[in-house]
């Protein structure tokens, strides 16, 4: 047979080229890792493509033996490292696969003799079997690994032990009168129409387009994050830019609108707006507030505390000054767009209390995390917590200011009006990753739970979850008020989840634990000019990781992102969680995102369980020494240059904040491959089972897809993140919106069992919200889809409602 060497041999030089710059790419960058004391296993790798290549050239069928090689070490040092993982492995084996079965197509394989004379089938006679062999063993390897799912992790919560209680928390069965339903912040209903044998068959029962897009002037960070409330018949609601708008219950119609007139600020790091607030005047209080007996309240972008009439959205005229409170007074360093509130205020004992939100490593001097009350009639400021002047809680005096840049608060707020209580989630003293000018003040509030009186003010007890925070790991969650049935009795308990994954169990009336909370000693060495705390607090129920990222937890798209990330995390300061930040660059994680953020937990009362969604996403933090330490620079935009540095400070996290007058400017980016894929991996995100009598996580699933987030749309189901919070029903049913793929899903509250989903226009990064209709009966679940900046979902303006048939 003549022999056809002319497109077969340039078929094969080419894919010997390719293999041999392939081989050299692996083993610099193998070599690389070796230095920096990572695995060996690229660099050999490397070895091995290189000499497959060299032998291809001289068309020898010594290259498929020695890529057999190649594919059999690969499988072994994969399955030693990760064991059956799919993702992982494919991660680590998808190259060398693929080049394995293009080595023994027939226009490579016919090329490879010894002698001119041999027929074309020689290297099957030789070569070609070992290679095939070795490549069944990686498919067998990779199908096994397939349909091993070893993150799974089954279980059932306990039944109910009691009767739903009526009217819990003081809002009636159908309404969901605040962000969490009730001040007791536990984002679960009574009601229980939708169950796990019906949620199968919830369809859409009306839909609402807000017309609040996002404008070429926004912050990146312009988001949806809104969960609805119910009074009655009427829905009400925000959006980013602050328009308030009053929706029918039973068919989402337009009742009224609302405009602020908001002045935005380009300083501004966050335009979004959590929810409103609703109060109710009784008796004398009522003839008081006249027309506005019955309240709604926003916070604005621009630091004002507005009062609407429920029934007719118009200001109410006896609250502040036409409707409204300037949030600016008092406040030291003002500066436009750095302190304003996205969550909304607590309304209890006719008290409007309120905190905000200061922007995150700008400047040393920012305004105070003053937290205020307001009388919820007449929009008097009656008392005022400022934790950089603890224990005087009175109004100021004429020309007196709040202390600046004191720890502030910006999540949602709890309350308990039988003790008298309300229960602040609080951030830290700018900036966030150095603190070596912090108060003694500061270094007591920061990045803990403060129990204040309700009535004057006045600081009743703190528990801390981070000393002295240099990560981000402010409280984002809204603590969960529960009266847990223990061996000892039922005792008032408070569940405060935390951006580090740990899940505080406290007697809400002194503080102290009830699950145990030990002091473990963490890595040291801050930077220059600031410290460390020897030791932090650990809960003993805790989402955290068995154990600390290595190297082999590394991830990509294939084995050359995955050498990449190797190579970074190399190159990181790592020593496990509280790793200070540092000049050379440390790995957070869990993340400044956080394990759980401002979407908390849901915790069903009676069933004395939650349901949570947590996220494992790890970022890196790399300070920046300044130029001019003492220099505070342009500190009133967060987008202008960084004390005479050409790096632009821009949000929170991805790219460089300034910390005008601190030694350091901080680099903040999430820890990606060069693909832009995490470079840990997967899964990233969960849904979970905790019995919180028992103190335990009982089940955790992976839960979403990468259809939004992939170049290919397709639902694979790899875990992802999620940014918002889930809710729980009577029914035992959960919800939930907030994951990277753009659905809504409903769950088997018992099991974690996913019931139903369906698709959402635009990104759901906010916490569902479920009631009764008055007109009906029927019971909705409302979802907002709009977005998030950040995240870089869809963007959108819908409010959906489902519900069952009629």
């Amino acid at each position: 047979m003549p022999e056809r060497s002319g497109g077969s041999r340039a078929v094969l030089w080419l894919s010997a080229l390719v293999i041999i710059l392939l081989g050299f790419a692996l083993g610099a960058g193998g070599a690389w890792l070796v230095g920096l004391g990572g695995s060996w296993y690229y660099l050999a790798a490397g070895f091995g493509f290189i000499l497959t290549g060299l032998l291809l050239l001289f068309r020898s069928r010594a290259a498929l033996w020695v890529y057999a090689v190649v594919v059999l070490g690969t499988i072994a040092w994969a399955v030693a490292e990760i064991g059956l993982d799919w993702w992982p492995l494919a991660a680590r084996g998808d190259i060398v696969f693929l080049v394995g079965l293009w080595l023994l197509m027939p226009w490579i394989t016919r090329g490879l003799r010894h002698d001119p004379t041999d027929p074309p089938p020689a290297a099957w006679r030789g070569a070609g079997p070992p290679l095939a062999v070795a490549l069944l063993i990686g498919a067998v390897a990779g199908i096994t690994a397939m349909v091993t799912d070893g993150h799974d992790r089954p279980g059932e919560l306990p039944a109910a032990q009691g009767p739903v209680p009526q009217d819990y928390g003081g809002v009636p069965d159908g309404d969901w009168r605040a962000y969490g339903r009730s001040s007791y912040g536990n984002r679960w209903s009574p009601l229980a129409e939708i169950t796990p044998d019906n949620a199968g068959k919830l369809q859409v029962a009306w839909h609402f387009r807000t017309g609040d897009v996002r404008g070429p002037d926004d912050p990146g960070e312009t988001t949806y994050e809104l969960t609805p409330i119910k009074v009655r018949d009427t829905l009400y609601l925000c959006t980013p830019h602050n328009f308030v708008i009053a929706l029918d219950a039973e068919t989402g119609s337009e009742k009224w609108r609302y405009d602020p007139k908001l002045s935005q600020s380009k300083a501004l790091q966050h335009l979004t707006c959590r929810g409103v607030s609703y109060h109710e005047a009784a008796g004398t209080q009522a003839a008081t507030a006249g027309d506005c007996s019955r309240r709604i309240f926003m916070p604005t972008a621009d630091a004002r505390l507005i009062a609407l009439d429920a029934d007719t959205g118009r200001p109410c005229p006896g609250f502040g000054e036409n409707g409204q409170v300037d949030l600016w007074q008092g406040m030291p360093e003002r500066q436009e767009g750095m302190y304003y509130s996205t969550s909304p205020p607590v309304v209890t004992r006719d008290l409007v209390i309120i905190a905000g939100n200061v922007s995150d490593n700008v400047s040393v001097k920012m305004p105070s995390g003053v937290i205020r009350a307001y009388d919820a009639t007449t929009g008097r400021l009656v008392w005022a917590w400022d934790p950089g002047h603890p224990d005087r809680t009175e109004p100021l005096g004429p020309g007196e200011t709040y202390v600046a840049s004191s720890p502030n608060s910006w999540s949602i707020s709890s309350a308990d009006e039988a003790l008298g209580l309300i229960y602040i989630p609080m951030g830290n003293q700018p900036p966030d990753q150095w603190g070596g000018r912090r108060t003694p003040e500061a270094e007591r509030y920061s990045s803990a739970i403060v129990a204040l009186e309700i009535a004057t003010g006045k600081p009743h007890w703190v528990f801390q979850t981070v000393h002295h925070d240099l990560w981000d790991m402010d409280i984002g969650s809204q603590p969960s008020l529960i009266d847990l049935d223990l061996p000892r009795g039922k005792v008032p308990a408070l569940v405060a989840p935390t951006k580090r994954g740990d899940i505080y169990v406290l007697d809400r009336r002194t503080g102290e634990p009830i699950i145990p909370v030990e002091e473990r000693p963490v890595p040291q060495g801050a930077a220059e000019g600031d410290h460390t705390a020897p030791t932090q607090p650990f809960s003993a129920l805790t989402f955290l990781p068995d154990r600390p990222l290595e190297e082999r937890d590394m991830w990509g798209a294939t084995m050359f992102d995955q050498l990449a990330c190797r190579i970074q995390f190399r190159s990181l300061r790592y020593e496990g969680i509280f790793t200070p930040p540092s000049e050379q660059g440390s790995l957070v994680y869990p993340g400044n995102f956080g394990i759980f953020d401002w979407g908390g937990i849901a915790v069903d009362p009676v069933r004395q369980v939650a349901f949570a969604n947590p996220d494992y996403m790890a970022f890196v933090d790399r300070l920046i020494r300044r130029e001019n330490a003492s220099s505070e620079g342009k500190k009133g935009n967060a987008q202008e240059p960084s004390g005479g540095s050409d790096i632009e400070g821009t949000q929170e996290t991805g790219g460089v904040n300034p910390n005008h007058g601190a030694p350091f400017m901080v680099a903040l980016n999430a820890f990606l491959s060069p693909l832009g894929l995490p470079c840990q991996a997967p899964p990233w995100g969960y849904v979970a089972g905790v019995d919180l009598r028992g103190g335990k996580v009982v089940y955790q699933h992976k839960n979403g897809t990468i259809r939004d987030n992939s170049p290919v749309p397709l639902p694979i189901p790899m875990g992802v993140p999620s940014l918002g919070g889930p809710i729980m029903t009577a029914g035992g049913v959960a919800f939930l919106t907030s994951t990277l793929d753009q659905y809504v899903r409903a769950y088997d509250v018992t099991s974690g069992r996913q019931l139903w989903e369906d698709r959402l226009p635009a990104g759901g990064q906010a916490t569902p919200m479920t009631y009764r209709s008055e007109q009906s009966g029927r019971q909705f679940v409302v979802v907002v889809a709009g977005g998030h900046g950040s995240l870089g979902t869809r963007a959108g303006d819908s409010v959906i409602a489902y519900a069952l048939p009629h």
